[in-house]
């Protein structure tokens, strides 16, 4: 009986503890996927690395930082696009058709990265 009062009150704890940190649970159960693909491909090395990086989320995790990281990368990323137009006026300016065509591939990646970032839902 006292058994299973605890293991009732363990798992309440565990499941309002994952219903607390919705960000940290998602980003642990990504690290947990790509162990699992590194298991399939034999790759210790990753493997190492990935529960390194699990053991930290799970140690340091908040939502709140999450979200803060994610602005911090969006603004990065707008610094980018900015710098990726200067790169490309500049380009046009000199009139290098090859140059400019390399700074509109590369501005249009910016741009993509920038769209990808701003979809997730932090």
């Amino acid at each position: 009986m006292k058994y299973r009062i605890a293991l009732a009150i363990t798992l309440f704890t565990l499941s309002a503890g994952s219903y607390a940190n919705p960000l940290c649970q998602e980003k642990e159960q990504d690290i947990q996927r790509e162990i699992s693909y590194a298991e399939k491909h034999n790759n210790q090395n990753r493997i190492n690395g990935l529960n390194k990086a699990l053991s930290e989320v799970r140690a340091n995790c908040s939502d709140s930082q999450l979200r803060a990281d994610h602005k911090k990368k969006i603004a990065e990323q707008k610094k980018e696009i900015s710098e990726r137009q200067r790169d490309l006026a500049e380009a046009k300016q000199k009139g290098d058709a090859d140059k400019i065509a390399k700074r509109e591939h590369k501005l249009a990646e910016a741009q993509e990265e920038l769209k990808k970032l701003e979809a997730r839902d932090y």
